[in-house]
């Protein structure tokens, strides 16, 4: 049985925490900064295209308050929508970054569902394992292709729970429990956490982690949130590793001991 305390390892790295987070859509960089300390995560996703981490000497820059030294930076790919541009991307992440290698892969398919391109996920993965990145990848809830994208070499899958940014928590745990067993890299659900249940079940399922970003930044007390957040991800691998009870359609069990009951008395004749 795995101890409690067991790691999240990824690349060969161990994390003590197995809660993951963007950091887009605070207010600053300081609320940001504040509510990532809260939640515990270690590992922080940055979206190149939309981040500066800098590209802009002359803009602030999240390195300033989210220090390489202290946080595992993921740079991820974040509005690219073909395995050329996803690529691209992530080889100017990691000149910026001196060199970084892990990665967060995601090509989307579309700007209003923001759906996985699968085909494209596939070969974008392909190139950048074959260029040495340690690739992390967002993909659909999908254990044949999620097979296939471990079998190319990336190092976790990151299925989606649900849209991205949308909030509707996991619309299919059936697949992603396929998704688990199928495949034997960590598993993190990636897309769709709205409140700190949905990431308490993700990890009831058996997920390795959970990653989320509008879940806690949208919220009306971010740093609340990821406190939350925190807590949920703790519980949720706690029940896992306990194991729950099974359920019982239609059986009512009672809750208390049956063996050794104190026979009722009898009423006495008159």
């Amino acid at each position: 049985m795995e101890p409690a305390d067991a790691k999240l390892v990824v690349a060969g790295r161990a994390y003590a925490s197995r809660l993951l987070v963007g950091t887009g859509k605070y207010r600053d960089f300081a609320e940001t900064r504040a509510a990532i300390d809260a939640c515990g995560a270690e590992i922080v996703t940055v979206a190149i295209r939309r981040t500066n981490i800098g590209q802009d000497p002359r803009a602030p820059s999240l390195l300033e308050y989210l220090p390489p030294s202290k946080y595992t930076l993921l740079p991820n790919t974040a509005g690219c929508y073909n395995a050329q541009e996803a690529v691209r991307t992530l080889r100017l992440a990691r000149e910026l970054l001196d060199g970084h290698d892990l990665v967060k892969l995601e090509v989307l398919g579309d700007p209003q569902s923001l759906y996985p391109n699968m085909p494209e996920t596939l070969a974008a993965a392909r190139q950048l394992v074959g260029e040495g990145f340690k690739v992390m990848v967002y993909c659909s809830d999908d254990p044949i292709q999620a097979k296939m994208l471990e079998d190319l070499g990336c190092v976790a899958v990151m299925p989606l729970a649900s849209l991205i940014g949308s909030g509707m928590g996991i619309l299919n745990p059936w697949n992603l429990q396929l998704v688990i067993e199928r495949v034997s890299v960590p598993v993190l659900v990636d897309a769709g956490v709205g409140t700190a249940s949905d990431a308490s079940i993700a990890m009831e399922l058996g997920c390795d982690g959970v990653l989320m970003n509008t879940a806690i930044a949208a919220s009306a007390d971010p740093v609340r949130m990821a406190r939350a957040m925190k807590l949920a991800v703790q519980a949720g691998r706690e029940a896992f590793l306990a194991g729950r009870m099974p359920k019982k359609l239609y059986t009512a069990a009672p809750s208390s001991p049956t063996a050794g009951t104190i026979a009722p008395s009898q009423p006495k004749a008159a």
